[in-house]
C-alpha cells in the first residue's frame, strides 16, 4: 500500500478525509482539544499548517475511523493471513499441489522484508545535523497536568546487544530539553528487554527514533506480535512491498528511508529520570516515575518534514481503531499460536489489557481453565487483568451478549480463580502499587445453570440510590462514594446473598447510569477494580482451594488513591468554542 506518510495523506485528501487548518493553533492543549472533538464526531484527519512557535506542520487523526484504517492497508494483509491459516494443512508437509494452491498468499509473504537503498534514494536524509534540538518539534501537550510535551507516535527501534534481534515499539517520548528525552519502556515491552540486557553488560543501548514513514510501521510498533515475528517484516507484509532502509554514518542501525524525521542516540545504563505525568489511553493520568533517558546525538529529516501525532485519553480515541484493526488482522493466528483457543478479544474501552474475552475448546473437565492459563502466558496477554472464557460460539465484541452467556453458566465455586500478587500493566494503578496487581479468571462453560433476570423488580437496596441492569444477570448500583463507605462491597454481601441471588454479578459504581452504554460500562468497571482488592464474594477454604458462592460484588468506584481522570481544562474548552469557525471556516 503506502510507502510513506505522504502517500496516505494524498489518498485521504482525494477522498475528502483530510482537512487543513490554516488558523494559528497552539500545540499546548489547544491542538489536542480540536483533535478530540473531531474524532468524537467521526471527523476527518487534520493537517495543522500554522502551529504556533514551530516550523513544521502537524497531522493528526490519521486512523480515527474504521474506514481510514482500512484505507491505510486495504484488504490484502487480512486475506493473506486468512488464506495461509486456512491452507496450513496443505503446507504440512509441503506438497507441490498445495504450494500451487497457495501461490497468491505465499508470493505476498515472499515480497516481505527490508531493502537497503542508497542515501540518494532516502528522502529522510535531505537534511542532517548533530546539533539536535528536540524542542523545535511541534510535540503536543495534550492534557494540562502532563509533565511536558510528548512525542505521541514515536517509532523506537532497538536491537538485542548479543543476538541483534530487533524490536520496533511505540514508547512515549517526553521531551526534556534539546537532546534528552524520557524513554517509557514498560515492563512487558521488547525495547525494555533489550535495555535490560545492555544494562546487565553495563553498556549503553543504541536507539533509533523514527517519526513518520509508512503507516504500516505505526501498526507494527503497536501490534502484540509473538516475539519471533520481526516488526519490520510485519510492516513489510502490511505494505505489500519491501521496507526501504538506508545506511548512515556513526550509527549501528539502518534508518527508514521514507520517514519524516529520524533521531539517533543511545540510552545509557543505570540512569533514570522522572517521567510524566501523562494523560494516557486508560483515560487517567499516569503518575511520575523514574524511567531511562534517551540521549539524542544526530537527526535526519526531510526538507519539508510533516510531524504526525495522536492524542490519547478516554476511549474511543485513535488507538482504539488501530487496536480493533489489529485484532481483526491477527485473530486467525490465535488458534495456531494457542491451539484450543478459537477466538480472543481484548476490549479497547478498558485500555485493552484490563479485560479479555475468549472462546475455547472444552472437551474434558475444566479444559477451559488450561486454555485460560495459555492465554495469560502469551506475550502482552500476560498483563491481562481479567479474563472471561466460554465454549459457546458468539461475537466477543458484543460484550453484553458475551457476559450474558458467561453468567448463565458461571458456577462461582468452580469457575472463579483470583491470582494475587502478579505484575500489572504499568498504566493500571488499581493494584495499589506500581507494576503490581492481581488477575481474575471467570469461566462460563457448558449448559446454562440458571435463567437470568433481565430487569430488577425487587425493593430498594439499603444505602443504594440507583439500580440499573446492564445485561441479564448483571446489576449496576450506585450510592455513597468510596471515601464515605469504603467497606460497602463487604457490607453488601449478606444482603446480596439473601435477596440478589438471581444476579450473579453486581457492580458498585459512582453513577449507575453507565449501564446504558457498553462503552461506558467497560471503561468504568474494568479500569477501576483490582480482582484481589475489589471483588467480594462469600467464600470458604477447602483443602487449599477458595470456594466462592453467591453473587460476585465488584467495587468499581473511584478510589482516592487512583490518578485523576483526564478532563479538558475549562479555559481551553472555552477557547476552542470561541475559535471553532476559525479552524473550520467553511
Amino acid at each position: 500500500m503506502h510507502a510513506n506518510l505522504r502517500s496516505f495523506m494524498e489518498q485521504l485528501r482525494r477522498s475528502g478525509q483530510l482537512v487543513e487548518i490554516d488558523a494559528p493553533v497552539d500545540p499546548y492543549l489547544e491542538l489536542a482539544e480540536i483533535h478530540r472533538r473531531v474524532i468524537e464526531d467521526g471527523g476527518p484527519a487534520l493537517l495543522f499548517t500554522n502551529v504556533k512557535g514551530k516550523s513544521f506542520p502537524v497531522v493528526t487523526n490519521l486512523f480515527g475511523t474504521v474506514e481510514r484504517v482500512d484505507m491505510a492497508f486495504g484488504p490484502k494483509p487480512e486475506s493473506i493471513i486468512r488464506e495461509l491459516v486456512h491452507g496450513l494443512d496443505k503446507l504440512l508437509p509441503p506438497r507441490l499441489s498445495g504450494l500451487w494452491e497457495l501461490r497468491s498468499p505465499l508470493m505476498g509473504i515472499m515480497r516481505t522484508g527490508t531493502r537497503t537503498v542508497p542515501q540518494s534514494k532516502a528522502p529522510v536524509m535531505e537534511l542532517s545535523t548533530t546539533d539536535v534540538d528536540m524542542t523545535q518539534l511541534p510535540a503536543l501537550t495534550s492534557w494540562h497536568l502532563d509533565g511536558g510535551p510528548f512525542v505521541t507516535l514515536p517509532l523506537v527501534y532497538t536491537e538485542h546487544p548479543e543476538t541483534k534481534e530487533h524490536n520496533l515499539g511505540m514508547y512515549r517520548i517526553q521531551i526534556y530539553d534539546k537532546n534528552t528525552t524520557g524513554m517509557h519502556w514498560q515492563i512487558h515491552k521488547g525495547g525494555g528487554f533489550h535495555y535490560h540486557e545492555a544494562e546487565k553488560r553495563n553498556q549503553p543501548l543504541p536507539v533509533t527514533l523514527t517519526i513518520g514513514g509508512p503507516p504500516a510501521l505505526i501498526i507494527s510498533a503497536i501490534a502484540p506480535l509473538p516475539e519471533m515475528v520481526p516488526e519490520l517484516v510485519f510492516a513489510s507484509l502490511l505494505m505489500g512491498d519491501k521496507l526501504k532502509l538506508a545506511e548512515v554514518p556513526n550509527h549501528p542501525h539502518r534508518i527508514v528511508a521514507e520517514a519524516e524525521f529520524v533521531f539517533a542516540g543511545e540510552v545509557p545504563p543505570h540512569v533514570r529520570r522522572p517521567e510524566g505525568p501523562f494523560g494516557d489511553h486508560f483515560g487517567y493520568y499516569s503518575w511520575t516515575h523514574d524511567f531511562p533517558v534517551f540521549h539524542v546525538k544526530q537527526m535526519w529529516r526531510r526538507k519539508d518534514a510533516i510531524y504526525p501525532a495522536t492524542v490519547v485519553g478516554k476511549p474511543r480515541q485513535e488507538d482504539f481503531f488501530i487496536g480493533e484493526y489489529l485484532q481483526r488482522l491477527l485473530s486467525p493466528l490465535f488458534p495456531i499460536v494457542m491451539p484450543g483457543v478459537k477466538a480472543l478479544w481484548t476490549y479497547g474501552e478498558t485500555g485493552f489489557h484490563a479485560l479479555a474475552g475468549a472462546i475455547v475448546r472444552e472437551s474434558y473437565y475444566k479444559e477451559a481453565m488450561a486454555h485460560a492459563f495459555r492465554i495469560l502466558g502469551e506475550g502482552q496477554l500476560t498483563l491481562t487483568k481479567f479474563l472471561m472464557v466460554t465454549d459457546v460460539p458468539c461475537d466477543l465484541s458484543n460484550f453484553k451478549h458475551f457476559l450474558e452467556i458467561v453468567l448463565a453458566r458461571f458456577q462461582p465455586e468452580r469457575d472463579l480463580l483470583i491470582v494475587n500478587d502478579t505484575s500489572n500493566d504499568t498504566l493500571d494503578y488499581t493494584g495499589r502499587k506500581f507494576n503490581h496487581g492481581s488477575k481474575g479468571v471467570m469461566l462460563g462453560i457448558g449448559d446454562p445453570v440458571r435463567e437470568l433476570p433481565r430487569e430488577y423488580r425487587g425493593e430498594g437496596i439499603p444505602g443504594i440510590a440507583k439500580i440499573e441492569s446492564f445485561c441479564p444477570g448483571c446489576l449496576v448500583i450506585s450510592g455513597p462514594g468510596f471515601e464515605e463507605r469504603p467497606e460497602l462491597g463487604e457490607d453488601l454481601l449478606p444482603y446480596a446473598n439473601e435477596h440478589l441471588r438471581d444476579w450473579p454479578m453486581i457492580c458498585i459504581v459512582d453513577d449507575a447510569s453507565i449501564a446504558e452504554s457498553q462503552s461506558r460500562f467497560l471503561w468504568t468497571v474494568f479500569t477501576r477494580f483490582d480482582p484481589a482488592h475489589d471483588l467480594y464474594a462469600r467464600s470458604t477454604i477447602v483443602r487449599n482451594k477458595i470456594r466462592y458462592e453467591g453473587p460476585l460484588v465488584v467495587d468499581a468506584r473511584m478510589k482516592p488513591f487512583y490518578p485523576d481522570e483526564v478532563e479538558t481544562r475549562p479555559d481551553i474548552a472555552a477557547l476552542v468554542d470561541r475559535r471553532w469557525k476559525e479552524y473550520f471556516p467553511k
